[in-house]
This record gives C-alpha cells, structure tokens and sequence, in this order.
C-alpha cells in the first residue's frame, strides 16, 4: 500500500523563480490497484510522480510504501531512488539499443545488489517476458522491436526486479492512436494479473478512465477530486473536472429554491428556463452555479416528451461519427451539445425537442 500525506514539491527555475508544482498532495492506494494522477501538462502530477521515486526531493510531507517510510520531511528520511526497490517506466522507454531483449530485460538482475545464479537470471527473465507476451522474441535485437513491443519491453525490465510499486510516466504517449488503445488492454490486463500496486502518470482521460481503480485529477499543484471513473466522470466535484474529463455542456444560472422540485431537487433558473436539478451539496437561493450536463444525456426526441425540463430548440448543427452523431441543438441564445444514435436523422434548422433528466444533471458552485 502507498501512503502520500501533505506533500509539497518546489523547485526554482533557471531564472530564479519558484514554482509550487505539489501542494498539499495527499492519497492512499491499496494494494494491487492502479492510481492515476491525471491533469494538463504543468498540474504537477510528474511531480509527485518523481517525488515518490526519490528522483526529486519534496519540502514537505510523508511517503509510506508497505508500512517502509521512503520520505519524511519531519523525521528527515529519504531513501535513495535505487534503495526504494520501485519499477519505473518513462515516457522515453530507455531500451539500450546495444542489447537484445533478453539482456534488457536481464540488467537490472546484473547490477542490482543482490546476487543471483545465471539460472535464476534466465527464470526470472523469461517469466516476465511470457507475462508481456515477448518471450518469443526474447534473442530480437531491441531495435528491431516495434513500438507497442518497446512499450512492452521497458514494462518486463521494470518488473522483473519484482518492485513494491510500479510507476509509469505517460508510458502510451509515444504510440499512434490504434497501438494506443491496444496497449491500455495489454497494461490493464498485465496490472490485473499481477496484482502489481501503480501509480500511472496521463493527461489522457482516456487512459485514466480505461485503466484505474482510482483517479486523482490535478490541477496547478493541487488535487481537485479522487473516485473511481465512473464517479470522476458521472459527478465530478468542480468545473475544472467536469471540463476536464470528458466533455459536457455548462448552463449557467442561479439557485431559486427548492418549493415547487420533487424532494431532494432544487430549482436552477438558467439562460434556458427553469431546470430542476437533483442537489447533491447544500444550496442556498441566489447562489450562483453552472448545471453539468454530458452531451450523452441530453435527450433529443422529435415529438415533444411527457415530464418536466423540456424545451423547444432547433438543429444547428450536427456531425456523423458513424457509432454516433452530435447535434448542436439552439435553445434560445443558447447551444447544447448532445450525442445519440443515428437513427435520429432530424434535418438542421428543423425542430427539435430537448429533455434533461434531474439525475444527469450535476450543480457545481461558481468561485
């Protein structure tokens, strides 16, 4: 289990100026799961990646791995990153071009610390190799390899020393989008199996949604959420995380009450009309909030639907994704965007009808 607790990493640029790239970054990973840091580029996540490797030193906070204190800026540990016994893979696999995949992956067993037989080496080595279905390969100069092959190698050199915790910097980054999304099933399925504790680096929702038990979204510095991905996605916390993963439509207004809403519902006076909203947080009348809706759960229905939050709009646009189509549908002044099934063919510029349903709707306070 992984234990981060109230970390703080700084550091100074070549102009002397300090940049906060951790603030009070604090989580707990259970064993065997896959914990992502997910965030736009400077958000801090490679950061605290870094930190937890030893490769940068925090001012301060505790870093706990299986009950082991790695980092402590109040009693003043810090293991050495060699000392810490982590796997790492970086964006840049690092395969050295001079071996063959059998001796990449062979290395660290060599100049590690502790010794073992030529026999344990080529068990170790080739058990690992079938695990990332390389051990066919396992004589291939390594600059013959592919890159989802690559990826796979520099995965087997990281966990052939058998780590307590697996880290893995934006490691799919460097793959075309096909090869991609072939990995994430490969790395899901090597994690599974495995049951290697990791924490994964992205700024790809994609990945963080397709890969891990948990998500820690970041933005400048600081975490702005953590839950599973369904929670991320389906109620996420802030603006920030619901613009952030995925994609949804921001209706701006303003709390009037709760009188005339079904029990635990407000009512949302927006740039659409009145929209009854399912309140998940306390909300007084007259705060000012955005109403979060995914594009998928903005219904379009040709004949006007029975039930409230229903208004009249207009197709102003729309786009053929072959599995889908997205409409840009004018309600007023304002554009909602939403996703469904081909079968809808509703022509631009005809009418059309939109229903949001108070439990896809999700209130977020305006700063």
């Amino acid at each position: 289990m992984l234990t981060v607790d109230g970390l703080f990493t700084e550091y100074i640029t070549a102009d002397g100026e300090s940049v906060k790239a951790a603030q009070d970054v604090s989580f707990t990973v259970a064993e065997g799961h896959l914990f992502t840091l997910l965030g736009p580029s400077g958000c801090g996540k490679t950061t605290t990646l870094r930190s937890i490797a030893g490769l940068e030193r925090p001012r301060l906070g505790t870093i706990t791995v299986n009950d082991r204190v790695v980092y402590s800026s109040s009693t003043g540990v810090f293991v050495a990153p060699n000392q810490r016994g982590f796997g790492m893979v970086f964006q840049s696999y690092a395969i050295w071009p001079h071996m063959n995949v059998f001796q990449n992956v062979a290395f660290p067993l060599e100049v590690g610390s502790r010794r073992y037989s030529r026999q344990q080496i080529r068990d170790n080595v080739m058990r690992v190799l079938t695990a990332v279905q390389l051990d066919h390969l396992a004589d291939r100069n390594s600059t013959t390899l592919s890159g989802g092959q690559q990826q796979r190698l520099a995965l087997a050199r990281a966990l052939v020393m058998e780590p307590a915790l697996l880290l893995l910097d934006e490691p799919l980054s460097n793959l075309d989008a096909k090869l991609r999304e072939k990995m994430r099933f490969e790395l899901k399925r090597l994690q599974r199996e495995l049951k290697i504790t990791t924490i994964y680096v992205t700024h790809d929702q994609g990945e963080a949604l397709a890969l891990s038990h948990e998500i820690a979204v970041m933005h400048e510095g600081r975490i702005q959420q953590i839950g599973s991905p369904r929670d991320i996605y389906e109620r996420p916390a802030t603006q920030f995380v619901a613009d952030f993963v995925g994609t949804s439509n921001f209706i701006n207004g303003t709390v009037i009450g709760s009188e005339s809403a079904p029990d635990g519902c407000v009512v949302v006076r927006t740039e659409i009309g009145d929209v009854t909203v399912r309140a998940l947080q306390d909300l007084v009348a007259d705060e000012r909030v955005a109403v979060s809706v995914r594009p998928e759960d903005v219904d379009l229905t040709e004949i006007r639907p029975a039930g409230g939050n229903v208004w009249e709009g207009r197709v102003d646009q729309k786009v053929f994704l072959g599995e889908a189509v997205d409409f840009q549908v004018k309600v007023g002044a304002r554009t909602l965007l939403s996703r469904r099934h081909p079968t809808l063919r509703t022509k631009i510029g005809d009418a059309i009808f939109v229903q949001l349903d108070p439990e896809k709707c999700v209130v977020l306070k305006v700063a």
